[in-house]
Protein backbone atom coordinates (compact mmCIF):
# COMPACT_ATOMS: atom_id res chain seq x y z
CA UNK A 1 0.00 0.00 0.00
CA UNK A 2 1.44 3.34 -0.90
CA UNK A 3 2.38 6.44 1.47
CA UNK A 4 -0.42 8.16 -0.31
CA UNK A 5 -3.21 5.14 0.41
CA UNK A 6 -1.94 4.75 3.79
CA UNK A 7 -2.65 8.53 4.73
CA UNK A 8 -6.07 8.83 3.18
CA UNK A 9 -7.15 5.85 5.23
CA UNK A 10 -6.04 7.06 8.54
CA UNK A 11 -7.89 10.23 7.47
CA UNK A 12 -11.23 8.17 7.43
CA UNK A 13 -10.76 6.34 9.88
CA UNK A 14 -10.53 9.58 12.22
CA UNK A 15 -13.09 10.91 10.50
CA UNK A 16 -15.30 7.80 10.96
CA UNK A 17 -14.21 7.76 14.75
CA UNK A 18 -15.31 11.86 14.71
CA UNK A 19 -18.57 10.90 13.42
CA UNK A 20 -19.33 8.02 15.65
CA UNK A 21 -18.47 10.29 18.76
CA UNK A 22 -20.23 12.90 17.80
CA UNK A 23 -23.28 9.91 17.06
CA UNK A 24 -23.75 9.52 20.65
CA UNK A 25 -23.56 13.36 22.31
CA UNK A 26 -26.83 14.10 23.68
CA UNK A 27 -27.40 17.63 22.39
CA UNK A 28 -30.37 18.35 23.97
CA UNK A 29 -31.38 20.89 21.54
CA UNK A 30 -35.68 19.06 21.20
CA UNK A 31 -35.60 19.35 24.87
CA UNK A 32 -34.28 22.71 25.56
CA UNK A 33 -37.14 23.26 22.69
CA UNK A 34 -39.77 22.19 24.49
CA UNK A 35 -39.00 23.41 27.80
CA UNK A 36 -38.70 26.81 26.54
CA UNK A 37 -42.11 26.64 24.09
CA UNK A 38 -43.50 25.47 27.70
CA UNK A 39 -42.43 28.53 29.55
CA UNK A 40 -43.59 30.79 26.57
CA UNK A 41 -46.94 29.13 26.48
CA UNK A 42 -47.27 29.93 30.32
CA UNK A 43 -45.37 33.12 30.24
CA UNK A 44 -48.54 34.28 27.83
CA UNK A 45 -51.62 32.94 29.85
CA UNK A 46 -50.60 34.81 32.72
CA UNK A 47 -50.00 37.76 30.60
CA UNK A 48 -53.28 37.82 29.48
CA UNK A 49 -54.47 37.82 33.01
CA UNK A 50 -52.38 40.65 33.95
CA UNK A 51 -49.89 38.90 35.74
CA UNK A 52 -45.95 38.96 34.90
CA UNK A 53 -43.62 36.14 36.49
CA UNK A 54 -41.12 37.80 38.40
CA UNK A 55 -37.73 36.69 39.99
CA UNK A 56 -35.84 38.62 42.68
CA UNK A 57 -31.66 37.32 42.34
CA UNK A 58 -29.33 37.84 45.41
CA UNK A 59 -25.62 38.09 45.13
CA UNK A 60 -23.44 38.45 47.77
CA UNK A 61 -19.85 39.40 46.93
CA UNK A 62 -18.45 39.38 42.95
CA UNK A 63 -17.96 35.89 42.57
CA UNK A 64 -17.20 35.41 38.94
CA UNK A 65 -19.15 32.13 38.15
CA UNK A 66 -22.28 33.89 40.38
CA UNK A 67 -22.42 37.28 38.11
CA UNK A 68 -21.84 34.62 34.48
CA UNK A 69 -25.01 32.63 36.39
CA UNK A 70 -26.89 35.96 36.92
CA UNK A 71 -26.51 37.00 33.39
CA UNK A 72 -27.26 34.06 31.99
CA UNK A 73 -30.41 34.14 33.85
CA UNK A 74 -31.70 37.77 33.27
CA UNK A 75 -30.45 37.05 29.74
CA UNK A 76 -32.57 34.20 28.91
CA UNK A 77 -35.66 35.92 31.45
CA UNK A 78 -36.01 38.59 29.58
CA UNK A 79 -36.10 36.87 26.38
CA UNK A 80 -39.15 34.49 27.87
CA UNK A 81 -40.85 38.15 29.47
CA UNK A 82 -40.38 37.19 32.95
CA UNK A 83 -39.29 39.74 34.97
CA UNK A 84 -36.22 39.69 36.87
CA UNK A 85 -34.35 41.94 39.54
CA UNK A 86 -30.92 41.92 40.60
CA UNK A 87 -29.86 42.76 44.45
CA UNK A 88 -25.78 42.78 44.79
CA UNK A 89 -24.65 43.03 48.35
CA UNK A 90 -21.58 43.51 49.76
CA UNK A 91 -19.51 40.77 50.77
CA UNK A 92 -19.24 41.98 54.21
CA UNK A 93 -23.18 41.88 54.58
CA UNK A 94 -24.10 40.08 58.14
CA UNK A 95 -26.54 37.01 58.13
CA UNK A 96 -28.91 39.34 59.78
CA UNK A 97 -28.91 41.66 57.43
CA UNK A 98 -28.69 38.98 54.69
CA UNK A 99 -31.55 37.40 55.77
CA UNK A 100 -34.37 40.77 56.39
CA UNK A 101 -33.30 41.61 52.93
CA UNK A 102 -34.98 38.07 52.11
CA UNK A 103 -38.01 38.32 54.75
CA UNK A 104 -38.61 41.78 52.78
CA UNK A 105 -38.73 40.01 49.59
CA UNK A 106 -41.00 37.00 51.10
CA UNK A 107 -43.85 39.80 51.46
CA UNK A 108 -44.06 41.20 48.51
CA UNK A 109 -46.80 39.95 46.56
CA UNK A 110 -45.11 41.06 42.84
CA UNK A 111 -42.32 38.86 43.25
CA UNK A 112 -43.03 35.41 42.62
CA UNK A 113 -39.70 33.55 42.90
CA UNK A 114 -36.05 34.12 44.80
CA UNK A 115 -32.78 32.67 43.61
CA UNK A 116 -29.86 33.11 46.44
CA UNK A 117 -26.54 32.87 44.11
CA UNK A 118 -24.24 30.06 45.87
CA UNK A 119 -22.03 30.22 47.09
CA UNK A 120 -22.77 32.58 50.58
CA UNK A 121 -19.35 34.53 52.13
CA UNK A 122 -17.93 32.18 55.00
CA UNK A 123 -19.36 34.11 57.91
CA UNK A 124 -23.19 33.33 56.17
CA UNK A 125 -24.50 30.21 57.32
CA UNK A 126 -26.13 28.93 53.63
CA UNK A 127 -28.58 26.39 55.27
CA UNK A 128 -29.92 29.27 57.41
CA UNK A 129 -30.46 31.83 54.85
CA UNK A 130 -32.31 29.30 52.33
CA UNK A 131 -34.48 28.44 55.30
CA UNK A 132 -35.84 32.19 55.12
CA UNK A 133 -36.56 32.10 52.00
CA UNK A 134 -40.45 31.41 51.57
CA UNK A 135 -40.97 27.46 50.31
CA UNK A 136 -43.66 28.80 47.86
CA UNK A 137 -40.56 31.49 46.55
CA UNK A 138 -38.23 28.87 46.57
CA UNK A 139 -37.46 28.59 43.03
CA UNK A 140 -34.07 26.24 43.67
CA UNK A 141 -36.15 23.44 45.31
CA UNK A 142 -33.03 24.18 48.38
CA UNK A 143 -35.81 24.51 51.73
CA UNK A 144 -36.12 22.09 53.85
CA UNK A 145 -40.02 21.53 53.39
CA UNK A 146 -39.30 21.40 49.06
CA UNK A 147 -36.56 19.06 49.97
CA UNK A 148 -38.66 16.82 51.99
CA UNK A 149 -41.82 16.68 49.65
CA UNK A 150 -39.36 15.67 47.18
CA UNK A 151 -38.63 12.52 49.86
CA UNK A 152 -42.20 11.86 49.38
CA UNK A 153 -42.56 11.97 46.11
CA UNK A 154 -44.83 14.85 46.04
CA UNK A 155 -42.71 17.20 43.62
CA UNK A 156 -43.14 20.97 43.65
CA UNK A 157 -39.89 22.84 43.20
CA UNK A 158 -36.99 20.67 42.68
CA UNK A 159 -33.62 21.60 42.78
CA UNK A 160 -32.75 23.17 38.41
CA UNK A 161 -29.65 20.97 37.61
CA UNK A 162 -31.33 17.62 39.14
CA UNK A 163 -34.59 18.53 37.33
CA UNK A 164 -32.42 18.77 34.19
CA UNK A 165 -30.81 15.24 34.45
CA UNK A 166 -34.18 13.41 35.12
CA UNK A 167 -35.21 15.43 32.21
CA UNK A 168 -32.03 14.86 29.75
CA UNK A 169 -32.06 10.92 30.84
CA UNK A 170 -35.97 10.70 29.90
CA UNK A 171 -35.44 12.51 26.71
CA UNK A 172 -32.54 10.08 25.39
CA UNK A 173 -33.75 6.54 26.36
CA UNK A 174 -36.99 4.92 26.11
CA UNK A 175 -37.52 4.23 30.06
CA UNK A 176 -35.78 4.19 32.90
CA UNK A 177 -37.63 1.45 34.33
CA UNK A 178 -35.52 -1.12 35.79
CA UNK A 179 -32.66 0.06 34.97
CA UNK A 180 -29.34 0.20 37.11
CA UNK A 181 -28.26 3.57 37.93
CA UNK A 182 -25.24 4.96 40.03
CA UNK A 183 -25.09 8.43 41.13
CA UNK A 184 -21.45 9.76 41.86
CA UNK A 185 -22.35 12.55 44.39
CA UNK A 186 -24.51 13.00 47.68
CA UNK A 187 -24.98 17.04 47.21
CA UNK A 188 -28.12 18.27 48.51
CA UNK A 189 -28.22 20.34 44.92
CA UNK A 190 -27.53 17.19 42.45
CA UNK A 191 -26.67 13.79 43.87
CA UNK A 192 -29.70 13.08 46.41
CA UNK A 193 -32.30 14.49 44.19
CA UNK A 194 -30.91 13.10 41.33
CA UNK A 195 -31.44 9.79 42.97
CA UNK A 196 -35.08 10.52 44.29
CA UNK A 197 -35.89 11.18 41.09
CA UNK A 198 -34.69 8.07 39.57
CA UNK A 199 -36.03 6.23 42.59
CA UNK A 200 -39.47 7.96 41.36
CA UNK A 201 -39.20 6.14 37.66
CA UNK A 202 -38.46 2.68 39.26
CA UNK A 203 -35.04 2.68 38.50
CA UNK A 204 -32.55 1.03 40.98
CA UNK A 205 -30.22 3.29 42.44
CA UNK A 206 -26.81 3.44 43.93
CA UNK A 207 -25.16 6.46 45.86
CA UNK A 208 -21.55 6.94 45.58
CA UNK A 209 -19.33 9.22 46.95
CA UNK A 210 -15.56 10.06 48.19
CA UNK A 211 -15.83 6.93 51.36
CA UNK A 212 -17.05 4.72 48.47
CA UNK A 213 -14.73 1.16 48.09
CA UNK A 214 -14.32 -0.03 44.71
CA UNK A 215 -16.07 2.58 42.98
CA UNK A 216 -14.88 1.17 39.09
CA UNK A 217 -16.77 -1.86 40.05
CA UNK A 218 -20.15 -0.10 41.06
CA UNK A 219 -20.12 2.40 38.27
CA UNK A 220 -19.79 -0.31 35.96
CA UNK A 221 -22.87 -2.21 36.47
CA UNK A 222 -24.74 0.97 35.89
CA UNK A 223 -27.19 1.71 33.00
CA UNK A 224 -27.24 4.99 34.08
CA UNK A 225 -23.97 7.09 35.44
CA UNK A 226 -24.82 10.85 36.34
CA UNK A 227 -21.36 12.28 38.13
CA UNK A 228 -21.50 15.30 40.31
CA UNK A 229 -17.73 15.12 42.31
CA UNK A 230 -16.17 18.65 41.28
CA UNK A 231 -12.83 16.47 40.16
CA UNK A 232 -11.68 17.12 36.12
CA UNK A 233 -11.73 14.05 33.84
CA UNK A 234 -11.99 11.41 37.06
CA UNK A 235 -13.89 9.06 35.48
CA UNK A 236 -12.17 7.24 32.59
CA UNK A 237 -13.00 4.44 30.49
CA UNK A 238 -12.22 2.06 33.54
CA UNK A 239 -15.38 3.34 35.38
CA UNK A 240 -18.17 2.92 32.66
CA UNK A 241 -20.26 0.00 31.22
CA UNK A 242 -20.40 -0.58 27.58
CA UNK A 243 -23.22 1.33 26.34
CA UNK A 244 -24.06 3.15 29.52
CA UNK A 245 -26.21 6.55 29.45
CA UNK A 246 -24.01 8.86 30.98
CA UNK A 247 -24.59 12.63 32.58
CA UNK A 248 -21.63 14.57 33.40
CA UNK A 249 -23.05 17.57 35.68
CA UNK A 250 -19.45 18.56 36.61
CA UNK A 251 -18.44 21.76 35.84
CA UNK A 252 -14.70 22.51 36.21
CA UNK A 253 -12.00 24.92 34.83
CA UNK A 254 -8.42 23.71 33.59
CA UNK A 255 -6.17 26.24 31.66
CA UNK A 256 -9.12 28.37 30.89
CA UNK A 257 -10.93 25.67 29.44
CA UNK A 258 -14.76 24.24 31.15
CA UNK A 259 -14.53 20.57 31.66
CA UNK A 260 -16.48 17.76 33.16
CA UNK A 261 -15.67 14.97 35.73
CA UNK A 262 -15.96 12.60 33.25
CA UNK A 263 -13.05 11.57 30.53
CA UNK A 264 -14.74 12.62 27.58
CA UNK A 265 -11.90 11.19 25.09
CA UNK A 266 -11.19 8.05 27.46
CA UNK A 267 -14.76 7.24 27.29
CA UNK A 268 -16.30 7.93 23.95
CA UNK A 269 -15.51 4.68 22.28
CA UNK A 270 -17.37 2.93 25.02
CA UNK A 271 -20.81 5.19 25.95
CA UNK A 272 -24.33 4.94 24.63
CA UNK A 273 -24.99 8.24 24.78
CA UNK A 274 -23.04 11.60 26.87
CA UNK A 275 -23.80 14.99 27.67
CA UNK A 276 -21.46 17.47 26.53
CA UNK A 277 -19.43 19.86 28.69
CA UNK A 278 -20.14 22.73 28.35
CA UNK A 279 -23.87 22.94 27.35
CA UNK A 280 -26.99 20.96 27.57
CA UNK A 281 -27.44 20.62 31.36
CA UNK A 282 -26.17 23.97 32.30
CA UNK A 283 -28.28 25.51 29.31
CA UNK A 284 -31.09 23.21 30.69
CA UNK A 285 -30.73 24.11 34.61
CA UNK A 286 -31.21 27.68 33.44
CA UNK A 287 -34.83 27.51 31.73
CA UNK A 288 -35.77 25.12 34.64
CA UNK A 289 -35.16 27.99 37.45
CA UNK A 290 -37.01 30.02 35.20
CA UNK A 291 -39.99 26.56 34.90
CA UNK A 292 -39.69 26.49 38.26
CA UNK A 293 -40.65 30.70 38.11
CA UNK A 294 -43.38 29.95 36.18
CA UNK A 295 -44.95 27.72 38.66
CA UNK A 296 -44.24 29.33 41.86
CA UNK A 297 -46.25 32.41 40.09
CA UNK A 298 -49.51 29.70 39.25
CA UNK A 299 -49.36 28.99 42.85
CA UNK A 300 -49.40 32.35 44.82
CA UNK A 301 -52.33 33.06 42.10
CA UNK A 302 -54.23 29.57 42.97
CA UNK A 303 -53.83 28.99 39.30
CA UNK A 304 -53.96 25.34 37.57
CA UNK A 305 -50.46 23.68 37.86
CA UNK A 306 -50.36 21.17 35.43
Amino acid sequence: MSHYSIFFKNLYNKYIHRRCAISKIIDGKDLLAKVKNEITVNVAMLRKRGIVPSLSIIRVGENKASIAYSRSIMSKADSLGIYVEQHKLDKLISEKELISIIQKINERKEINGILVELPLPQNIRQKTVLEAIDPYKDIDGFHPINLGKLLAGNLVFVPATAQSIIETIKNSIHSIVGKNAVVIGRSNIVGKPVALLLLKENATVTICHSYTRNLPEITKTADILVVSIGRPKMINKNYVKEGAIVIDAGINKIDGKIVGDVDFDSVQDIVGRITPVPGNIGALTTLMLLKNTVKATKIQNKLDIS
